[in-house]
């Protein structure tokens, strides 16, 4: 490519803004970069055109270009340590052709994602531990079904917006520097609609609900979010949808306390349970499970019963189940049971020494 800027971006010296803008986009889609990786050519190409293009785009830097063949401190610029280019003008540089060049049609400001969306679902213990399937209905944004999500009366289109020329953007300066504002007249969209749709009122978008089925996952807990991508409120037309996050909160169990990936239960057994030692039944996720009591169980013994509690949401490996032994005290004896629990009392020697001297003995060292 030669220096003649009006060259290398192929125009007429007397080409107008909208045809260099056209122009520039052309060849920047076509030299870039990521199209061209480890081309040292088609590197130097796509920055020269983005020079040629950040001359010619400012009528002030043209003139001096058409007057002097160059724009700088030589062409009667001063000299102030960085260049004339404002924000607005940057973006409006790179943002088109970086949206073009990834498949978009160039995104305008007044794109915007659809809003992400909050569903708080209760569940039961057991559908937290081993997953469940529940059917939900979300009152949400979609594409107007009238016009498509376009905004315009059916039959009729938007038309590119006569204040911003399409771009969605007004600039105005600022000392050296370019501000860029959403359009006024069309609201950053780049596109004006004469004849509303009756239906969505010109918003392109309509509300409407939607059933979704929510798979929940084993292991989940009080505060687990799930994530369903795309099924937030639409989107401004050519944006993406949000995403519909689903919070979870978990019913308690008559029965049992989760601690982690363990499941904890309490488990009342009689004195002569304890004593004697007895297999019983306790309650499980998985049903009834035996379990032996040795005799001389204390009360608050626990026991474990591995691979029997919730599966983790990480590694689906299973806790384990804790019996925590509870002896419970009758509170009514028939005069028999009350003479054999003295005769049991006087053989154990407990009107005159406890049974655990060692919890007396350190009582009194303490105190």
């Amino acid at each position: 490519m030669s220096k003649d800027y009006y060259e290398i971006l192929g125009v007429s010296r007397d080409a107008s803004p909208d045809e260099m803008k056209r122009a520039y986009r052309k060849l920047a889609l076509k030299y870039h970069p990521d199209k061209h990786k480890g081309e040292k050519e088609a590197e130097e190409n796509f920055k020269l055109i983005n020079e040629a293009y950040d001359v010619l785009k400012d009528a002030k830097k043209r003139s001096q270009y058409d007057q002097f063949g160059t724009v700088g401190p030589g062409a009667g610029f001063r000299d102030s340590g960085f260049q004339d280019v404002g924000f607005g003008d940057f973006q409006d540089i790179f943002g088109d052709v970086f949206s073009d060049f990834f498949g978009g049609a160039g995104r305008r400001s007044a794109e915007r994602r659809g809003a992400d969306l909050r569903f708080d679902m209760e569940i039961d213990f057991e559908e937290a531990a081993f997953g469940t399937e529940k059917k939900i209905k979300i009152p949400r944004t979609f594409k107007c079904s009238g016009c498509g999500g376009s905004g315009a009366k059916p039959g009729t289109q938007p038309t590119t917006c006569s204040t911003c020329s399409g771009s969605g953007q007004v600039n105005s300066s600022q000392g050296f520097f370019t501000v860029s504002r959403p359009c006024h007249s069309c609201r950053g969209r780049g596109l004006e609609i004469k004849s509303p749709c009756t239906k969505c009122s010109a918003t392109g978008r309509e509300r409407k609900t939607k059933e979704l089925t929510v798979k929940i996952p084993p292991g989940v807990d009080v505060g687990s979010r799930l994530k369903l991508s795309g099924e937030g409120d639409e989107g401004t037309p050519g944006a993406p949808k949000g995403d519909l996050y689903i919070v979870l909160d978990v019913r308690r169990h008559e029965i049992f306390e989760r601690q982690n990936d363990d499941v904890i239960c309490e488990v009342p057994i009689t004195f002569t349970q304890a004593a004697l030692g007895a297999e019983i039944d306790v309650p499980s996720l998985d049903g009834p499970q035996k379990l032996k009591i040795p005799a001389g169980t204390q009360s608050h013994r626990p026991f474990t019963m591995p691979g029997i509690g919730i599966a983790s949401l990480h590694t689906g490996r299973r806790g384990d189940q804790h019996v925590i032994i509870k002896i419970e005290t009758p509170t009514k004896l028939s005069s028999r049971q009350r003479e054999l629990l003295d005769e049991f009392a006087r053989e154990s020697g407990e009107d005159t020494t406890p049974i655990n001297k060692s919890f007396f003995e350190k009582m009194k060292e303490i105190f």
